[in-house]
C-alpha cells in the first residue's frame, strides 16, 4: 500500500509518519503546500492512500484538487470543528481530529482497507466543502509571526522573528531577547503567542520559555530526567526542557 502525508507543519508530519510506520505502513513522501503537492502529483504515481491536512503553509488543500484529478483515496487530518468535519465525513475514508489518537488512526486505516476494493477514484464534493468552510465562516490561511513591534522610549522599533533567540515571561511581564543581547519588554503572554509563533521555529520548553531552534548552541542532561539548553547570547538564566515536554521536544528537534 503506497501512502503518503500532505501537512504544513513538519513536525505533526514526521509524527503520523512515525504512528504510522509502527503499525507497518511506510510512509516516504511528506508534501508541505499546495504547490508543492500539485508539482509532486503531476510526477509520480498516485498513492492508495492520502492523509491530508485541510490548511497548508500556501493555502487551503482542496485547491490541490482544482488544478489534479487525484486518483487516491483520503483520510482526512485536521482541526476544524466537528460540525464542518461531518459535511465530508461520507465523502472520504474518515477524518483524524488533531491531535491524532493512534488508536482512531488505526480504525481509519482498517476501514479504508475493508473498503479499498470499493472506493471510486476521487468522489469528494470539494467545491461544497470550500462553500461550508471558507464562505460562511470565512476563515483565512493561517499566518504565523513575522515580526514584533516594540516601544524603546518615545520610539517604536521593528524586531524580526529571525532575530529572536527566545521568548519569556518574568514578574508578569513578557520579553524578548535577540541575537544581539537586547531585551524587549512585549504587550502579549506566551498563551496569546502560541497560535501566533511559527510551530517549527519555536518551542515552549517550559512555563516561561519559548526557545527559536535556530539559537541552540548545546542541549545538557539535567537532574529528573530533563534537559538544559544553552542558546547563543541568553545566559540571565537556566533554560530547562520540563521533564512532560522532552519527549516532544526531542521530537521536535528531529
Amino acid at each position: 500500500m503506497r501512502v503518503i502525508i500532505i501537512e504544513d507543519e513538519k513536525p505533526s508530519a514526521r509524527r503520523l509518519q512515525r504512528m504510522l510506520d509502527k503499525i507497518g505502513i511506510q510512509a516516504e513522501t511528506m508534501l508541505h503546500s499546495v504547490e508543492e503537492s500539485v508539482a509532486w502529483f503531476l510526477e509520480n504515481e498516485h498513492p492508495d492512500l492520502i492523509f491530508l491536512d485541510i490548511q497548508l503553509s500556501d493555502g487551503l488543500s482542496f485547491e490541490i484538487f482544482d488544478l489534479v484529478q487525484v486518483k487516491s483515496a483520503i483520510i482526512f487530518t485536521t482541526a476544524y470543528d466537528e460540525y464542518a468535519l461531518k459535511a465530508f465525513k461520507l465523502n472520504s475514508v474518515d477524518y483524524l481530529l488533531k491531535p491524532i489518537d493512534t488508536e482512531e488512526m488505526e480504525q481509519a486505516v482498517q476501514k479504508f482497507k475493508l473498503n479499498q476494493k470499493v472506493i471510486q477514484p476521487i468522489a469528494l464534493n470539494f467545491d461544497d466543502i470550500k462553500k461550508l468552510l471558507v464562505n460562511p465562516i470565512e476563515r483565512e490561511q493561517k499566518e504565523y509571526k513575522k515580526r514584533f513591534s516594540v516601544k524603546v522610549g518615545q520610539h517604536l522599533k521593528l524586531i524580526s522573528i529571525e532575530e529572536i533567540e527566545c521568548i519569556y515571561s518574568e514578574n508578569k511581564g513578557t520579553y524578548l531577547y535577540t541575537i544581539d543581547g537586547r531585551n524587549y519588554l512585549i504587550d502579549q503572554t506566551l498563551e496569546q503567542l502560541e497560535e501566533e509563533l511559527q510551530p517549527e521555529l519555536f518551542f515552549r520548553v517550559n512555563r516561561t520559555f519559548y526557545v527559536n531552534i535556530n539559537a541552540i548552541k548545546d542541549m545538557v542532561s539535567y537532574t529528573n530526567s530533563r534537559l538544559q539548553i544553552k542558546l547563543l547570547s541568553y545566559k540571565e538564566q537556566e533554560v530547562i526542557v520540563a521533564r512532560e515536554r522532552v519527549k516532544e521536544f526531542k521530537n521536535w528537534l528531529e
